[in-house]
């Protein structure tokens, strides 16, 4: 059982590792600019966002102290 697990760790590592590397980063960065490419040559569009917008915009706090039934 220890065996299983320190394979499986050095796994994890070794995947890990591979996540870093610059190759593995290229490889990303490449297959995204082709799905880009293919996504823009099927007629779809990128909207730019400003900075300031976000999706959840915050809320008032909610008081919840007593809250809870006893």
């Amino acid at each position: 059982m220890k065996e299983d697990q320190s394979s499986a760790r050095s796994k994890d590592n070794e995947e890990f590792a591979e996540e870093r590397s610059i190759t593995s980063r290229e490889r990303a960065r490449s297959q995204l600019n082709a799905e880009v490419e293919a996504f823009l040559a099927r007629g779809g569009a990128i909207n730019e966002i400003d900075p300031e917008v976000t999706a959840d915009p915050p809320r008032k706090p909610q008081p919840k102290y007593g809250s809870r039934p006893i």
